[in-house]
């Protein structure tokens, strides 16, 4: 092989590697130009196949006029969403007759009876007394929350008795595997939706990155005023 034909190949092979190099260079910015941008919501709703709600998700009482809806992640045991409740109740209040509340179980591992308090509330729900468990165990959290694995399961059914519910009933739905199933599907969607803690809101299918109280109103009213124009 003479001096100039090696000079030949290794030129076209140079050649080569320079135009697959400008090749990938292009096809990245092109895919970065074309990729949504990063912000501090998400659009679940449209972008991802988990639903944000499903038919049996429970909503707090009666749903709101707007199409505005308002999702909570929630642990009974977290006091952070303790925290939070009073909060809601009176966003409630405020929005009454407009924006819809509904909350899916989310009971995180590192609490104890997180667990069995989700059960409590789904099986008074059985009974139609969703809202009433869900407040008493938000009301009485400070009592019986963060005791590890003493469990509560007591003091839940006494809250059942409390409540006027056919303890029987109570007994067997509390225990039962539908219960169960029902309170793993929603363990399961949030966990789709990437949820990693409790308190998680989504307002109108934008999961919120909250630093105060007052963020979720104010995506409230922005949410309802997106959707009046």
């Amino acid at each position: 092989m003479t001096r100039s034909t090696r000079i030949g190949i290794i030129s076209g092979a140079i050649a080569g590697v320079v135009i697959l190099i400008v090749v990938i260079v292009i096809a990245v910015v092109l895919r970065l130009a074309t990729a949504p941008p990063a912000t501090g919501t998400r659009d679940v709703t449209t972008s991802d196949v988990t639903p944000l709600t499903r038919g049996d998700t429970h909503v707090l009482g009666e749903p709101g006029a707007s199409e505005v809806t308002v999702v909570e992640f929630l642990d009974f045991e977290c006091e952070a969403c303790g925290a939070f409740y009073p909060y809601v109740e009176q966003l409630r209040k405020d929005y009454a007759g407009e924006v819809t509340f509904a909350f899916r179980y989310f009971p995180l591992p590192g609490h104890g009876n997180a667990q069995n308090a989700a059960a409590a509330v789904e099986a008074a729900a059985q009974q139609d007394q969703l809202e009433p468990m869900y407040q008493r165990m938000f009301e009485t959290q400070a009592e019986w929350g963060e005791r590890g694995s003493d469990s509560q399961a007591d003091r839940f059914r006494g809250y059942a008795k409390d409540l006027g519910l056919n303890v029987t009933q109570y007994d067997r739905d509390v225990a039962s595997g539908r219960v169960a199933d029902r309170i793993q599907r929603d363990i399961d969607d949030g966990t789709a939706l990437g949820i990693q803690s409790t308190p998680s809101f989504f307002v109108d299918g934008k999961l919120l990155q909250l630093t105060s109280y007052d963020d979720l109103d104010t995506a409230i009213a922005d949410a309802l005023e997106r959707r009046s124009r």
